[in-house]
């Protein structure tokens, strides 16, 4: 998993889907997370217009080009939907935050040759994260 890790990490930006404003939810910390730790991150939120001080995207297909990695902090079926995307966008990497995880993503990445992070492994926990 360490070089899956790697590879994921090596994004220039990271998308964050499932990015919220709302401090105390793991969208907003795995935000925070990124930016704590010198990463540039957009986070992707249809609803919003900025989160911590970043304009939001409406979904996964509005990312720039030098997004090759995104996380995924949303329930399992909205997961799968986003994964249809990221596939559609080229994504090379995503990290399924735990919570987010679904069989049929999974398979769907594996499928188009997308690097997955779907074991349970947690972000915060691996580059680290402090309030």
């Amino acid at each position: 998993m360490t070089d899956q890790i790697n590879t994921f990490l090596e994004s220039p930006v990271f998308g964050v889907v499932g990015a919220s404003h709302k401090k105390e939810k793991y969208g907003n910390k795995i935000l925070r997370c990124y930016l704590m730790n010198d990463r540039k991150a957009i986070p992707v939120n249809p609803v919003q217009k900025e989160i911590e001080g970043l304009t939001c995207v409406a979904s996964v297909t509005e990312l720039p080009d030098d997004v090759k990695s995104i996380s995924i902090i949303t329930p399992p079926p909205v997961t799968e939907k986003v994964v249809d995307e990221a596939i559609a966008r080229g994504i090379k990497n995503i990290w399924m935050q735990p919570g987010a995880e679904s069989d049929l993503a999974v398979e769907k990445c594996q499928k188009a040759g997308i690097n997955v992070i779907a074991d349970g492994s947690c972000l915060l926990v691996v580059i680290g994260y402090h309030e």
